[in-house]
């Protein structure tokens, strides 16, 4: 089993290319299936460490699977049951089902097993599946001591994990069989795959250009670094000096050489390193700044509109979060120079865009399309998609950041990344600030607030 991090993200469509492409190379549906059903065998069969197993086959090739798992666990020795929704549809299903040999129970009738393998619908389902299956597998799920998915819990949506199973429950182990899926990594649909560990069918997957972040490698400064090569960074202050504090905290806190806060009262307590300047424009002229982090507290009336034109009139790399995103009336960013990241949160993207229409994912891709900028679509999986196309997906977000601020401690750490590491292009660099805020909040544990967050950016640092 392979973990997900750092692995490529394939829709239905490019999986059933990649099989293709497999299979125009010399393998058959019945060898792919083959190991598929080995690679699930063998990880049931240490999950399962002895107890009996159902496992549950559909009419599909997911079925087929799931008769190739039960015969490997079968020869095995373990106590292997097989139940089906009815009979297999494929040529390579029915030969699979030839191959397991043993009985075939009803599934409406079946009782429960300590291990659950839902073998019923993969990828391939695009229909809600009938109420009569769903309650049914529902209660199967619910009476096991551990459930395992091969490949999708039955009834999810491939590429935009709708719920075409209203009852689905919450599995404990997910196996995708070849690649991550869509559905693997987006919030909701994440939460019903429970873990998610990858099955190796031997296939070629690079086709599909999106990924899971995966861990980071970040670079500690050398014997020639100045405060200014570490990147110096500029942030705006406006109506609550707070906010742009916070993120100016988090942002040194991250690894930023030089912080400098643009106008506002700082708040007692904020870090004496921290320099404070009054409000100007001409602030921004300074050559050495790497990034300029606007919106945190900015407010949204007309002087924090003119700050935020004088903002995008800088030959600075931008990122542009909070109010900033409500000023900026549909401007884009292909014609500009340097880097620009926009962070919003689902609200402010429903403003800025309209609402998201398909996954999480093709909205994010079409917005960076539209807007010349990279986007941060934060949440419980933050999506990360560039202008290009490309996007990188940052799944299983802590819930205890649903507390303010902590968006504000986000745009300062991807304000002190893109001043340091400009060179690299914002998928690494805003890549490292999504890693290292979530780190931080996992670390902390639960009920953290947002100055907790960005203290904790240090520590996260330091122990790398």
């Amino acid at each position: 089993m392979i973990r997900i991090e750092g692995q490529p993200i394939l829709t239905a469509a490019q999986m059933r290319a990649a099989e293709d492409a497999a299979i125009a190379g010399g393998a058959t549906v019945e060898s792919l299936m083959e190991r598929a059903g080995a690679g699930v065998a063998d990880a049931v069969r240490r999950l399962a460490a002895g107890s009996p197993v159902l496992i549950l086959c559909g009419p599909g090739n997911n079925g087929g699977d799931g008769y190739v798992a039960a015969r490997v666990l079968k020869a095995a020795g373990v106590a292997v049951r097989v139940a089906a929704t009815g009979e297999p549809k494929t040529e390579a299903a029915i030969a699979a089902r030839k191959g397991w040999g043993g009985a075939v129970e009803a599934f409406s009738e079946v009782s429960p097993a300590p291990i659950l393998v839902d073998a019923i619908f993969g990828t391939g389902v695009s229909r809600e599946v009938e109420a009569a299956i769903g309650l049914r597998l529902g209660k199967l799920v619910g009476a096991a001591r551990l459930s395992i998915a091969v490949d999708l819990p039955s009834g999810l949506g491939t590429d935009d994990g709708a719920l075409l199973n209203p009852p689905l429950r919450a599995y404990d182990i997910t196996l995708a069989l070849g690649a991550v899926k869509p559905a693997h990594v987006l919030a909701h649909s994440a939460w019903h795959c429970g873990t998610v560990r990858i099955i190796d069918l031997g296939i070629d997957i690079s086709r599909g250009g999106d990924m899971v972040l995966g861990p980071r490698c970040f670079e500690t400064p050398g014997v020639d670094d100045t405060k200014y090569t570490r990147g110096m960074v500029a942030i705006i202050s406006g109506a609550m000096p707070g906010a742009a504090a916070l993120a100016a905290e988090a942002t040194m806190r991250a690894g930023a050489g030089y912080v400098l806060l643009l106008g506002g009262k700082s708040p007692p307590g904020a870090p004496h390193a921290l320099v404070r300047r009054g409000w100007s424009a001409e602030a921004l002229e300074e050559k050495r700044i790497g990034c300029v982090l606007v919106g945190p507290g900015l407010g949204r009336d007309e002087a924090a509109r003119a700050k935020l034109y004088a903002a995008l009139a800088s030959d600075h790399a931008l990122v542009i979060d909070g109010d900033a995103l409500h000023l900026l009336d549909g401007r884009t960013f292909h014609d500009r120079g340097q880097p620009v990241i926009v962070t919003p949160h689902a609200g402010e993207f429903a403003a800025m865009f309209g609402k998201p229409e398909g996954s999480k994912i093709e909205a994010a891709r079409a917005a960076a399309a539209k807007s010349g900028a990279t986007i941060v679509f934060k949440g419980p999986d933050t999506v990360i998609a560039e202008p290009g196309g490309h996007v990188t997906v940052a799944p299983g977000g802590s819930a205890w950041l649903s507390t303010a601020g902590t968006g504000d401690v986000l745009a300062g750490a991807v304000a002190a990344m893109a001043g340091y590491a400009l060179g690299r292009g914002p998928r690494y660099w805003v890549g490292d600030a999504v890693w290292l805020h979530a780190e931080a909040a996992r670390r902390l544990g639960g009920a953290f607030i947002a100055d907790d967050l960005a203290r904790e950016l240090s520590a996260v640092r330091a122990s790398l």
